[in-house]
Formats: structure tokens, C-alpha cells, sequence
């Protein structure tokens, strides 16, 4: 199952909080207020729910988290910064110097050994075809028959060396492979803090909000409302409607259009009897 990206959350880390959150839904039937669980929703809804709000439920911990990668990050740049001082001061030492010269012995010395071995002999078995036989070619083969035994002795000695050297590389490789299950202390205890803040603020409250929420559909993306309602703060706005009669001092009076109509009474010519 793919988990959906979360802005925060390195790619490295998704894997833990699937771990986290495993945890949480194994242990759901030891929490009482996780006890609804398999009733409404059962533990793979929940999960895919979980995944689909793995931005929100992280950000719960984006503290601790945040704490955790910085230690982190500092821990490798410590380690990246040693290995390569080391690796610069190393070929320093007269140790590492003969090292180097002996490997490029090692590697010459068959290949030099074997090409004279061959001039030699073709030469000397050459020559002894002649008549007379020149007394040179005895001593060509002789050469030949030298330079091949050196041969033979130089890709012996360079097979063994290939095999220490693999069998030391192949024990560093072994402790570089077991080194990233040892974190050091702190980041091992910012890593035990962003857990904890994880499960208690982030995949717990998630899961109680699912199993007590009637309305969350477990086939929807969108992640269900949180339990706790956003108080109401003691401000309402202003009312707009007209006010009432017999306002009290400080309100706005009243006020009604003039009456445009006719008056009741007629011109002078008209008047009553």
C-alpha cells in the first residue's frame, strides 16, 4: 500500500511512522477507549484512513520531529567530516605507501614475467633448429623456462593477495551494514521522543476521532473532524436590524421619511364653507 505524501515527512521516515501506526492498531485492544474497534470499522479501514491523513497526524509531533532530523543530520555530518579526514591523513603513512607499492608489484609482475618467458623460449627453441646449434639457445631456453617459473609464482602470490584483501573488505562491508541499526544516544532518544509524541498526539486522537465520529466514511480521503470543537470566544457581531421604540440614551433616534402627500385643505378659492 502507497502512502500519501506528506509535506514534512522525509521519505526515509515513512516507514517508521507505517511502524508507529502498526503498533497502535495491534495494541488498539488494550486501550479501553480503543475498544470499538472491528464494530463500526475494523483495523484495515482504519489503517488506510490512517494513511490518508498521514500529513495531519504528523503534524501533531512536527516539534519533536522536527528536533529529531536536525539531531540526526548533525550526527552525519560529524561522521561524513571524520571518515574524511581519515581517508585524507591516511595514505600519509609509510604503512599505506608500501601497501600501494606492493599492489602494483604484484599486478606487473605476472604479466612482465610471462611476456619474457615467451620471448625467450620462442627464441631459444628457434635457434635450436638450426645447424649447429648455436650455444646461445640453450641459454635463451633456460632463460625462457626461469621467467615462466617467476611467472607462475607471481600470479600465485597476487591470487592470495586478492583473497586477503577481499576477505578484509568483505568484513568492513559487514560492520558499514550493521552500523545504521546503532544510532547514537541522542539521536536514539530524539527518535524515542517523536514516537511517543507520534502515537500520543497524532495516531491515537486520529483513531478515537474515527471510532466516535458516526459520520466518517471509511471509503473517503478526507481525513475525519477532530473531537474537540473550537470554543466560541465571547465576541458576536454587531446588530444591524432598526431599532425599537423608545431607545435609550446613547442609541440612534429613529427616523421617518416626510409625508409628501396632499394636504387636506384647498386653495384660497376653496375654501370651507
Amino acid at each position: 500500500m502507497q502512502m500519501k505524501s506528506a509535506p514534512h515527512l522525509l521519505n526515509e521516515d515513512r516507514a517508521e511512522y507505517e511502524r508507529v501506526l502498526e503498533e497502535a492498531l495491534r495494541n488498539a485492544p488494550d486501550r479501553p477507549d480503543l475498544a470499538a474497534i472491528g464494530q463500526r470499522l475494523n483495523a484495515a479501514q482504519l489503517r488506510t484512513m490512517a494513511l490518508n491523513a498521514t500529513a495531519s497526524i504528523t503534524g501533531a509531533a512536527a516539534a519533536e520531529y522536527e528536533h529529531y532530523v536536525k539531531i540526526r543530520e548533525e550526527t552525519r555530518a560529524s561522521a561524513a567530516a571524520a571518515v574524511t579526514h581519515d581517508s585524507v591523513q591516511a595514505p600519509d603513512g609509510p604503512a599505506e605507501r608500501g601497501a600501494g607499492l606492493a599492489a602494483v608489484i604484484g599486478a606487473l609482475a605476472p604479466v612482465l614475467a610471462g611476456t619474457a618467458a615467451v620471448i625467450f623460449l620462442l627464441i631459444g627453441y628457434s635457434l635450436r633448429m638450426l645447424e649447429p646449434v648455436p650455444t646461445i639457445a640453450r641459454s635463451l631456453v633456460s632463460a625462457g623456462w626461469f621467467f615462466g617459473a617467476l611467472a607462475a609464482v607471481a600470479i600465485l602470490a597476487a591470487g592470495i593477495g586478492l583473497l586477503v584483501t577481499a576477505l578484509r573488505n568483505g568484513a568492513t562491508q559487514v560492520h558499514a551494514a550493521e552500523a545504521p541499526d546503532e544510532l547514537p544516544d541522542e539521536v536514539a532518544r530524539a527518535k524515542d521522543a517523536w514516537r511517543h509524541a507520534l502515537v500520543e498526539r497524532g495516531v491515537l486522537p486520529f483513531l478515537q476521532t474515527a471510532l466516535n465520529d458516526p459520520s466518517v466514511d471509511p471509503a473517503s480521503t478526507t481525513p475525519p473532524r477532530p473531537l474537540g470543537r473550537i470554543p466560541k470566544v465571547g465576541y458576536s457581531g454587531p446588530d444591524y436590524s432598526s431599532p425599537s421604540k423608545g431607545a435609550t440614551k446613547g442609541q440612534r433616534p429613529t427616523f421617518t421619511s416626510p409625508d409628501f402627500s396632499s394636504p387636506d385643505f384647498g386653495g384660497p378659492e376653496h375654501q370651507p364653507d
